[in-house]
């Protein structure tokens, strides 16, 4: 009941804000004046290959076509990164309630390949609550150097520094990238409001960047057409 209860306060909140919003700035606008820890962008998303846990390579243009909540992670992490994973799971549990569950894909990356090994890769998401059918936990793959994943969180704006006692020193963010590989936001930390999250990924799911001229169709349109 109250995963049912969850969704439909995104549902809730995802309608108000589609009602409301004709353009990804407004949108943009909302989050920025209702979540301080939101972060507007919008350029390329940095490319990447890397591969899951069975040895499936996975390419950036791979995921073209689905919203992307990708965050970076590893696994021995003592404290910040079992929690972002479970913030993760919260906003995939939402969504997944949602018939956005087939355009939004979740991406962990490991900052830490040597130890990150495909049977630690496999169990990670069940203990932290994320839910495979769209969730995939990329590694190196096996021709690339160890800190490929590390230069690759740098890219994307942020750091996992090794420690003389092998853990990371790093910031926490949850990166959104668009249907055309475009990255459009940051959620810093883990104080966000997982909706908030939500609210974006379905703007980008709807594509509320089109056109007011452009027709509208499908269940979104009926449903801005009960405001």
């Amino acid at each position: 009941m109250r995963v049912l209860l969850v969704a439909l306060a995104a549902l809730v909140a995802g309608f108000a804000y589609g009602a409301r919003a004709h353009s990804l700035d407004d949108v943009d606008a909302m989050l920025q004046s209702d979540e301080k820890y939101f972060q507007q962008i919008d350029k390329p998303a940095p490319d990447f290959t890397l591969r899951t846990a069975d040895g499936r390579v996975v390419r950036t243009a791979d995921l073209r076509g689905k919203v992307v909540v990708l965050h970076f992670i590893y696994t021995s992490c003592p404290d910040v990164c079992p929690l972002h994973a479970e913030k993760i799971a919260d906003v995939q549990n939402m969504v997944n309630g949602t018939p956005m569950k087939n355009q939004v894909i979740f991406v962990s990356i490991t900052t830490d390949p040597k130890k990150d090994t495909p049977d630690v890769l496999h169990s990670y998401g069940s203990a932290h609550g994320l839910d495979p059918v769209n969730w995939l936990f990329l590694t190196t793959t096996e021709d690339q150097p160890e800190d490929a994943t590390r230069r690759l969180a740098e890219a994307f704006g942020h750091k996992f520094t090794l420690t003389d006692a092998g853990y990371q020193m790093h910031g926490i963010v949850t990166h959104v990238i668009d249907k055309e590989g475009r990255w459009r936001a940051n959620f810093h930390g883990l104080d966000f409001a997982s909706v908030n999250l939500v609210t974006f990924v379905n703007a980008l799911t709807n594509n509320v960047e089109r056109p007011h001229h452009e027709q509208e169709t499908g269940w979104w349109a009926k449903i801005k057409g009960m405001f």
